[in-house]
């Protein structure tokens, strides 16, 4: 068997509620500074939560776009505007020059060598678009008639409607850009997406079917639909648009009462090591090994999560075995610590069995309190501060969360820390596991 093909990364593209790439995500994070405020896209006065972490206003995709592709912006959802914004990021921030950065240019990967995977939500529908065409459909009475939508009343949704809200077209908007020809995949299974797309792009370079993948994830819930789902399923605190929002999400706390939506995620550059050498790239993390597994759901949906963590764990010790490596050799760990309380408990018990009696010394990086739950977004985000953290040889600040029991996971500032490998992990609204290992070069 010919030796397995390292796997590292070289370009980071977060998208969050605190701006565009690492830099702004990164410095938040240290001074424990939090973008969760009250919503600005709709109106969110009557649900339980009237605040998330929000993309800044100044936010506008077609400054991110080549000239000639502005005109594609229209039919792009803001999950797709986010992926897109994270693409061009990383490929900056890789050195590479791609067709949508230079297509005058030899593009740095072969286009037939360059593969895409990125993980999405379920894109709900602009409420304003789908019911301009639902209320042509009503009967003598004025009520909805699902008879006349089916046989006529669609047709009067814009003819690209549809276009706009496939979880796969994150990707086709991406590699059309880029001229990503190897493969490509979209994976949509909510929390876990972005590190099951991650997994993928390690698993396609290493067996040789490409050298690079744009690889990441988005997700926006500041929609009214969508964010009536989250809401349903439980997920949020009660923050009323007066509370301050910043306060509110407290991971692992006894008190913790849910969390608060976030928009955000993005685009890694993963390459094979032999490339990003042989092209005197930057090496910001090795993407060690990685896990998956799927959690029993007595719901069938996942609504009501697996308490016990086993699953979790399960894919963590797998994560763990990819690199290589023990539960001792981890360093600090990133999971989704959302504040949930059901969610909170299941990763305590799956880290527990992964870690045991040395769970207290191992430091939580919490992303919730800072830029809100970013569901498919999260791995992304996740694996782009760890990879931050081990060239910085530093921890983020934590903030809110003060009785976290045997999780070292309670508000402190940020601090220097020997960072050798840090673990990413989640579970999922539907029961999908996902777990990285990402180690220093």
């Amino acid at each position: 068997m010919s030796p397995r093909r390292r796997v590292v990364i070289t370009g980071l593209g977060p998208v969050t509620a605190h701006g565009l790439g690492i830099e702004p995500l990164w410095q938040a994070l240290c001074e424990g500074r939090s973008a969760l405020a009250p919503i600005r896209a709709f109106d969110a006065r009557g649900f339980r939560a009237a605040s998330a972490g929000e993309l800044p206003a100044a936010f506008d995709v077609k400054e991110l776009v080549p000239k000639s592709y502005r005109k594609a912006t229209k039919v792009m959802a803001r999950d797709i505007e986010i992926a897109v914004a994270g693409a061009a990021l990383a490929v900056a921030d890789a050195g590479l020059t791609t067709r949508g950065t230079n297509p005058d240019v030899a593009p740095t990967i072969a286009p037939d060598r360059f593969g895409c995977h990125i993980g999405a939500g379920l894109i709900a529908a602009d409420l304003d678009e789908l019911t301009a065409a639902l209320t042509t459909s009503k009967d003598a009475a004025g009520r909805f008639d699902p008879s006349h939508w089916g046989a006529q009343g669609m047709q009067e949704l814009t003819p690209l409607w549809l276009l706009k809200y496939l979880p796969n077209m994150l990707a086709c908007h991406v590699t059309i850009i880029h001229d990503c020809q190897g493969p490509s995949n979209t994976i949509t299974c909510n929390e876990a997406s972005s590190g099951l797309s991650l997994s993928e792009s390690q698993r396609v370079i290493e067996r040789g079917a490409a050298d690079a993948c744009l690889s990441g994830g988005a997700d926006s819930k500041l929609n009214p639909m969508g964010y009536l789902r989250q809401e349903l399923a439980g997920r949020y605190a009660e923050c009323t648009v007066d509370a301050d929002a910043t306060k509110v999400v407290r991971p692992f706390d006894a008190k913790a009462s849910g969390t608060l939506a976030g928009e955000g995620g993005g685009i890694l550059v993963v390459e094979a090591e032999e490339t990003a050498k042989a092209r005197g790239a930057r090496i910001h993390a090795v993407l060690a090994g990685t896990g998956a597994t799927q959690s029993w759901c007595d719901d069938t949906v996942g609504l009501v999560p697996d308490a016990s963590g086993e699953s979790l764990a399960d894919a963590i010790e797998t994560a763990l075995r990819d690199a290589g490596l023990a539960a001792a050799d981890i360093d600090a760990i990133i999971p989704y610590a959302s504040g949930v309380p059901a969610l909170d408990a299941l990763e305590r018990n799956a880290l527990r069995r992964v870690f045991g009696a040395a769970l207290p010394s191992k430091p939580i990086v919490q992303l919730a309190p800072s830029v809100g739950a970013n569901l498919a977004g999260f791995g992304t985000i996740a694996a782009a501060v760890a990879c931050r953290a081990l060239s910085e040889q530093r921890l983020p600040a934590r903030v809110n969360s003060t009785d976290t029991g045997d999780m070292c996971a309670a508000a402190c500032a940020s601090e220097s820390r020997a960072l050798r490998h840090i673990l990413v992990c989640t579970p999922s609204l539907g029961g999908q596991n996902s777990a990285m290992v990402l180690s220093k070069p």
